[in-house]
Order: structure tokens, then C-alpha cells, then sequence
């Protein structure tokens, strides 16, 4: 039986990026071992896979946070912090442009 809870957060809420880092290198150890029977290691897999899908959003969140406006003459182009790696891409666009006039 599940209760409803206003006014309280989410485990999502409250989960940090570390905290779910660590609890995914737990499962992936608990899996290793070997000693898991087949219900609980799917268990863990399904735990598992939620846990990346956090990480992945978290990582995706925090690398648009990143991401520099720089305005050049009457455009603002986005371009990421480290301007090095934008370097090594063989694309050769600048990043996203947005016409200000």
C-alpha cells in the first residue's frame, strides 16, 4: 500500500549526482559477485538502469549550464565553456546562432 505524501519530496528530489554514482558502483559490485538470485538481480538491473538515466540527465543538465552565450556583432552564438573542445570537432560550426536585429 502506497500513500500519497504532500508536501514532501521525492527520493529523485533529494538523490544527488554522487549519491547515485555510488549507489550504481554498489550494484554493479553486488552483480559481480555472482551470488544474486535471478529476481534480485533484476532488481538490481532495473535499479540500475534508473539510476544511469538520473546520471545521464543530471550530466545533460549540467552541460547546458555550460554553455556560454558570447554575443559577436548583432548575433549571440552559443558556444560551450571550453572552447578547446569545440576545436577538435571537425564540424567547424561556431554552435547555435540567434539573430538579435
Amino acid at each position: 500500500m502506497t500513500a500519497k505524501r504532500t508536501g514532501q519530496k521525492s527520493k529523485d528530489d533529494e538523490r544527488t549526482f554522487e549519491s547515485a554514482l555510488e549507489r550504481l558502483e554498489k550494484i554493479v559490485a553486488e552483480m559481480e559477485k555472482g551470488t544474486l538470485n535471478l529476481d534480485d538481480m533484476i532488481a538490481r538491473f532495473e535499479e540500475g538502469q534508473s539510476l544511469v538515466k538520473f546520471c545521464s540527465e543530471k550530466l545533460n543538465e549540467v552541460e547546458r549550464k555550460i554553455e556560454v552565450l558570447v554575443k559577436k556583432g548583432n548575433r549571440i552564438i552559443s558556444e560551450p565553456l571550453d572552447k578547446e573542445d569545440n576545436n577538435l570537432s571537425d564540424s567547424g560550426e561556431e554552435g547555435e546562432e540567434e539573430q538579435l536585429f
